[in-house]
Parts: C-alpha cells; structure tokens; sequence
C-alpha cells in the first residue's frame, strides 16, 4: 500500500497513499485500500493518545462504516484529529477502571484537498491483564 507519515501528534495523524500500489479496474483507488488507510490514521490516532498517556493497552478496530464522497484517482491522505475531551475522558475512565475501553474515532480522505471518504470506527482497548 506504500503508506507514509505526513504527521503523528497527540493532535492529529495524517497518512498519505499513492495510487499505484492500490489501484482497481477503474484506474482509481480500492474501496478496501481507501477503508484501510482511513482505518490505520484513525487506529494511529488512539494509539499515540494512549501511549502518551501511559495507558498501554491492545487497542483493535470492531466495526467501521466507510462512506466515499468521490473518486480517487491519485495519491490521497487519510486525517484524523484527536477525540474531544468529552468523547476521550470516558474512554480512559472506563479502560483504567475495567480495563476495558470502547471509543469511536473518524477520519476523513482528501483527495486534491476535498473530501473523498469518511469512516467511523469503533475501536475497543484491553488494559493490561484484561482478561482474554
């Protein structure tokens, strides 16, 4: 998929994809390629939240839907920004008290600096000695 990091902060993850690695039949990018890179900015997004807070954790995607605005027929960018503080502190509330933590993150694909996708996940953290 030829994915690299535009930018990694506790504010804000920003991949970006070239088409080539991820083309369809149609000369323009794979619906699975689009969902994957939206799902690893916004996976990335949570990740470095967590660990910047020191709450280490297994962190998985269990379900998203993925909406797509407009083709994409070249090299595109998957952005995710931090969860709101009220989305965020009942997360790791719950994640330090049961060790377990579920969250929903978005992040959006730019395609020439519009809009080409949306996908929400929703993401569920195992604290350590979650059981399972």
């Amino acid at each position: 998929m030829e994915v690299s990091v535009i930018e990694a902060s506790a504010q804000q993850v920003v991949l970006s994809a070239p088409l080539a690695p991820n083309i369809n039949h149609r000369d323009t990018v794979f619906g699975g390629s689009a969902s994957a890179v939206a799902i690893l900015a916004a996976w990335s997004m949570l990740h470095l939240r967590l660990s910047a807070e020191g709450l280490g954790s297994r962190l998985v995607i269990q379900r998203n839907t993925m909406d797509y605005l407009a083709p994409i027929d070249g090299s595109f960018t998957a952005a995710a920004q931090a969860p709101t503080a009220q989305v965020w502190q009942p997360f790791t509330r719950m994640l330090q008290r049961k060790g377990l933590g579920r969250i929903a993150q978005a992040a959006v694909l730019h395609y020439q600096g519009q809009p080409a996708g949306q996908l929400v996940g929703e993401f569920v953290a195992f604290g350590p000695g979650y059981p399972g």
